[in-house]
């Protein structure tokens, strides 16, 4: 009487390539995390740099004055960006921005270094300090959220 012998995985096989896939996982997911991260850190400094160049383009075209920004047109924005009051787009940007770390446009005048504060005010988007504009919750030295616990950007 011949043995029929069946070929297949013991258990002890398929634990080593569970563990394998898990260590792999570990590995890759927070390379995934981080392009997140990184890609919404340059978002942000992308839109900081086309506000600032707007904002010089308007002193320069109107004799080194800065926009208003405490109108209620466009969530601040004034001439600035999207439609005024009387429906008129904007002079210099076609939208308001949106910061993506508070998902609002809305800008409001605060003191410099206001936008490093944890974003307890996140109706803002952006701050204006009298001579810049900042991304609330935004350093841009450290390109992270201004918190020196947390590294890396952390959403609301």
């Amino acid at each position: 009487m011949t043995r029929r012998v069946r070929k297949a995985f013991t258990l002890v096989e398929i634990l080593i390539v569970v563990v394998i896939l898990g260590i792999l996982a570990a590995i890759v997911i927070p390379q995934f995390t981080r392009a997140s991260d990184d890609a919404q850190v340059g978002n942000v400094q992308t839109q900081l740099q086309t506000i600032r160049s707007q904002i010089e383009l308007y002193r320069v075209r109107n004799n080194g004055g800065y926009p208003d920004f405490g109108g209620s047109d466009n969530d601040g924005w004034g001439v600035l960006a999207g439609n005024d009051a009387d429906g008129n787009p904007g002079n210099y940007m076609k939208t308001t921005p949106v910061n993506p770390r508070t998902g609002t446009s809305t800008i409001a005048t605060g003191a410099e270094g206001s936008h490093l504060a944890a974003v307890v005010r996140g109706d803002t988007g952006w701050i204006w300090d009298g001579t810049n504009v900042h991304a609330n919750g935004f350093d841009e030295a450290a390109a992270n959220d201004g918190d020196a616990a947390t590294p890396a950007w952390v959403a609301p």
